[in-house]
């Protein structure tokens, strides 16, 4: 599976910006997909996850300002990212990932960089 990610660039605190993962096959192929992302000097981490039941994961710090969704049709998933705040400046990376027996194989996208500045 390979993971076209888009969207983001330059927004204004409080503005909004969507992300799209675009997958190169069937994505009810895999156990969930989300996305994570890695701020300058820090690590990276879960930002929201969705699984084929549409189950979704939020970390902490967006809930309520983040929604992931997807498009099982178009083989694409988004996350609309409301209300930005300067500390969600990071390239955010899409995941796939499909659990096996005793194992998990995790699929990446590039990488789409979002700043949040004035």
């Amino acid at each position: 599976v390979q993971l076209q990610a888009s969207g983001g660039g330059l927004v204004q605190p409080g503005g909004s910006t969507r992300l799209s993962c675009a997958a190169s096959g069937n994505i009810l192929s895999m156990s969930a997909m989300g996305w994570y992302r890695q701020g300058p000097g820090k690590q990276r981490e879960l930002v929201a996850r969705i699984n084929t039941l549409n189950r979704t994961t939020y970390a902490d710090s967006v809930k309520g300002r983040f929604t992931i969704s997807r498009d099982n049709a178009k083989n694409t998933v988004y996350l609309q990212m409301n209300s930005l705040k300067f500390e969600d400046t990071a390239v955010y990376y899409c995941n796939a990932y499909r659990v096996g027996v005793n194992v998990r194989s995790d699929y990446w996208g590039q990488g789409t960089q979002v700043t949040v500045s004035s």
